[in-house]
């Protein structure tokens, strides 16, 4: 019997909200699923903070062009990067754990000049992972395995080698994901549930959960974990 090989497969996102990260903890590798069509105005180049009492968005500018996969798109005006820093800096320098990231994220926006969208996103993303999440898992892109095929076989084929037994899928693929294939390939398919999630000490009322992981950070610091994973434990033992 193979040992258990958990993997997630998704798309790079812009500091994205937490339940991407809740993903992540729970698998072996995750894999940034770059080699796919880009998708304008969506999570992959923009995201939410909250800023001054309300929901703000900050996008990257990527041009209209959709005719490109994700790891093509290209950041030709790094002016943005000021932009957002100045933003985020603006909006969270009251939290109380804003100074304890804000050398790490200012030098990711002020210090280095992004070219490529999938490069920002994956930095951004193993960054807050591993280093202030504390997550030990194994990154990896999808153009590494050479996937071969179409939608749910191309997934399939990418599954097959990365040596997956169990995949760890967001809610939102159920509707054309068909198990019966998971089946067939010995994988076990199982839909990540991003219910329960406890409240946070957020900067102002009414609470919003879809918000970027940064807001979770400024506000809890180490605690982060707790808030997005830990939680579970501490209602199993009461």
């Amino acid at each position: 019997m193979k040992p258990t090989r958990r993997v997630a497969v998704l798309q790079s996102s812009y500091i994205p909200w937490k339940g991407y990260f809740d993903i992540i903890n729970d698998v072996d590798t995750f894999i940034f699923y770059d080699d796919v069509q880009f998708t304008y105005q969506d999570w992959r180049s923009r995201n939410r903070i909250i800023a001054n009492g309300s929901t703000h968005w900050l996008t990257v500018p990527t041009g209209s062009n959709i005719d490109r996969l994700i790891h093509e798109v290209s950041l030709p005006d790094p002016r943005w990067q000021k932009k957002h820093w100045r933003t985020i800096s603006q909006s969270y320098a009251k939290a109380p754990h804003f100074r304890d990231y804000r050398d790490l994220f200012e030098e990711i926006y002020l210090g280095h000049q992004w070219r490529n969208l999938s490069e920002l996103n994956q930095h951004l993303v193993t960054t807050i992972a591993r280093d202030l999440l504390g997550v030990k898992v194994d990154f990896r892109d999808s153009r590494e395995y050479g996937a071969e095929g179409q939608k749910l076989d191309r997934l399939l084929d990418l599954l097959a080698k990365a040596g997956t037994t169990r995949y760890v899928s967001g809610p939102a693929a159920s509707s054309y994901i068909d198990p019966l294939r998971f089946q067939a390939a010995g994988i076990e398919l199982v839909y990540k549930d991003y219910g329960g999630y406890p409240e946070y000490p957020q900067s102002h009322a009414p609470f919003r959960h879809d918000v970027s992981v940064l807001d979770l950070l400024f506000q809890t610091g180490v605690d982060a974990p707790a808030y997005i994973w830990g939680w579970r434990g501490l209602t199993a033992a009461g």
